[in-house]
């Protein structure tokens, strides 16, 4: 009789098993919101601008904007919000919505695949209502196209029956406030792109400002923790509150289990070595993505698709999710030909140049 498989619980592979990449353990910097990550996100989100953190020209702007809008009492235009993953784009249209004193309505672009899908949503808006499409580069090319009168007539043409007896109606909508969220600019279409009459894009963060959202998650989740450890997280979060609080809820386990719940600097950097965090905040994928590079492929320049299949990673995530950050901080260059691996990064990863090993012809 065969035996069954071993159950471990240290997180190792079991035996026979092929052994698993060491990036594809650690998903802490992922592009996505987790279902832990989107039940906590409820309680630590902000809801009025008084109490975001971060991104003050963007904030500004929005204020002038909301300000004006209600004077004139008029909606707000369509707002396009855009940048990496995980800086507060959902929470940014909530505060807008709250603002303007407007029912919030939510949806995401890959979810939306044919016009019916959106027309129910459409047809229910009230004059001033805010929807969020989250993901909007991810429209389908029906459903986008079905979306342009809609944002700039306030009204939408709909198709009945089919053949000799197809007809056209046409649907007045009320006067709403799509906000768009992308991480993809570059791929929405110049049409859709130019029916936005705001667009913002949000920036990394500094330390200080990630400081005071980790003192701040840290207080609402009950964690005590003193100024240092809340440096020493928020130094390794990669400029991105999303990866912050991901990073306090680890180091809270940790502190629960091995000091008493308390979290000071060398609290928080135990926990974060644990979870192979490093100083600047690269995790397993990040550094198996430079080493990639650097060693398989001199430095580069070589494609993303080349670099997904080497990491048995999606594309998608390295875009989204890796390469922001690297570029941000000075390792890799995106050029006409590709990935381009810098001086800083072999020298971070301690090895030597890519000029001083060429790649064959």
């Amino acid at each position: 009789m065969p035996k069954k498989p071993t159950v471990r619980g240290d997180g190792a592979d079991a035996p026979g098993e092929q052994p698993k990449p060491e990036h594809a353990r650690h998903p802490i910097v992922g592009a996505g919101e987790s279902i832990e990550d989107e039940i906590i996100t409820v309680t630590l989100r902000p809801t009025r601008f008084d109490r975001y953190v971060g991104q003050r020209d963007v904030v500004e702007n929005l204020k002038i904007s909301i300000e004006a809008a209600k004077r004139r009492g008029e909606p707000l235009d369509h707002i396009l919000l855009h940048g990496p993953p995980g800086l507060g784009k959902t929470t940014l249209a909530n505060i807008i919505s709250r603002e303007m004193e407007a029912t919030f309505r939510q949806a995401s672009g890959p979810t939306l695949d044919r016009p019916g899908d959106l027309v129910g949503i459409l047809t229910n808006l009230e004059r001033g209502d805010v929807l969020f499409i989250d993901e909007v580069h991810r429209l389908s090319r029906v459903v986008e196209e079905f979306l342009y009168p809609a944002m700039e007539d306030f009204a939408i043409d709909f198709m009945v029956d089919k053949g000799a007896y197809a007809k056209t109606i046409k649907i007045n909508l009320k006067h709403f406030t799509l906000i768009g969220a992308t991480t993809r600019p570059g791929m929405l279409t110049a049409p859709l792109r130019e029916r936005f009459g705001i667009v913002h894009r949000l920036d990394y963060y500094g330390v200080d400002d990630l400081c005071a959202i980790v003192t701040h998650s840290a207080s609402v989740l009950g964690v005590h923790i003193d100024a240092e450890g809340a440096r020493e997280i928020a130094s390794r979060a990669r400029g991105t509150p999303r990866i912050a609080n991901r990073l306090l809820r680890r180091v809270r386990d940790f502190a629960e289990v091995r000091s008493a719940g308390n979290v000071d600097q060398e609290v928080a950097k135990a926990a974060l070595e644990l979870e192979r965090i490093d100083l600047l905040g690269l995790d397993p994928l990040d550094r198996a993505f430079l080493r990639v590079l650097i060693e398989q492929y001199s430095g580069g320049p070589v494609g993303i698709a080349a670099l997904a299949a080497s990491l048995n990673e999606d594309e998608g995530t390295l875009v989204d999710v890796v390469e922001p950050f690297l570029i941000q901080i000075g390792f890799v260059n995106r050029t006409a030909a590709g990935r381009r691996a810098t001086p800083k990064a072999t020298e971070y990863l301690g090895k030597p140049s890519p000029q001083e090993h060429p790649r064959l012809l």
